[in-house]
């Protein structure tokens, strides 16, 4: 008698806000699904029309409240070997939205977790934003209470790299001026709002400056992009030292040159020359 082969768990990201961001990918899978596990039946019911898509799978709820509860029964369809389609209302699931649970359980029983990519807030804000790219955090949302909001916003201050967040608007004004007392009034921010939709709106400028706007202006999905913590400032000496106790760690000169470098702004080649004549100079004392 031979085993089911299990089913999938597919994550199928939606689109943010733009319909036409939606791939062909996901349209086929949408339509060729059996089990469609959805945040919210009623806005997967409404993308689907708006996308055109008919589809014959069984659409079951899937959000916050019963995410516990009901990936088990998810877990029967997948071990009957019956792919699972998860869905959110925008963006990929298990991104701050429903799908972690589902995706653990999954992959304790060895059942096949892919996904149909798509347009997602962090990204898009990141890209959009201004701000530097190359090295980011994503701290989804901070806590709504005040003083564990003010803790977490505590112990990002120092963090270099640059930080996405989301908040609800109701929200924003107080995540900002918290932000603000904490980082600095004039550490670099953006507030990126109803991203791909017909009111897109991206507001740059300081943290206290971001927080006045926010009072009058705060309304649809939020994500906001805050500037990464500069540091102080490491001259080249010191950088020097750095690189020296890497390599005695054991680390590649080439390795340790690029890593200080990068951390501390200074032109790679020159602290290579700088590391370069330290060591000549040692070896000829």
């Amino acid at each position: 008698m031979s085993q089911t082969q299990p089913g999938r768990v597919i994550l199928a990201g939606t689109p943010i806000g733009d319909r036409r961001s939606a791939s062909p990918a996901l349209i086929e899978t949408l339509r060729d699904a059996r089990i469609i596990a959805a945040e919210d039946t009623r806005r997967l019911r409404d993308l689907l029309r708006r996308l055109d898509v008919e589809t014959s799978a069984r659409v079951v709820s899937y959000f916050e409240g019963n995410e516990s509860a009901r990936t088990p029964e998810l877990m029967e369809y997948l071990l009957d070997g019956i792919d699972v389609v998860v869905v959110t209302d925008a963006g990929m699931p298990s991104v701050s939205d429903p799908g972690y649970r589902l995706v653990t359980a999954a992959i304790e029983h060895d059942v096949v977790v892919t996904s149909v990519p798509g347009p997602t807030a962090v990204t898009t804000a990141l890209a959009i934003s201004g701000m530097p790219t190359d090295r980011f955090c994503f701290e989804g949302f901070l806590p709504r209470k005040s003083g564990e909001r003010c803790r977490r916003l505590s112990a990002l201050a120092e963090e270099p790299r640059t930080i996405v967040l989301y908040e609800a608007p109701h929200r924003l004004a107080d995540l900002l001026h918290d932000a603000a007392e904490i980082m600095g009034a004039d550490r670099r921010a953006a507030v990126c709002r109803e991203l791909t939709k017909t009111y897109e709106e991206v507001r740059r400028g300081g943290l206290a400056q971001l927080a006045e706007w926010a009072l009058d202006n705060a309304r649809g999905e939020i994500t906001v992009v805050i500037a990464g913590a500069k540091g102080h400032a490491v001259s080249l000496e010191e950088a020097v030292e750095m690189v020296t106790d890497l390599i005695d760690d054991g680390i590649k000169p080439s390795k340790a040159v690029a890593q200080v470098a990068r951390g501390a702004n200074i032109d790679r080649h020159t602290l290579y020359d700088a590391v370069q004549n330290a060591s000549a100079a040692q070896e000829e004392s």
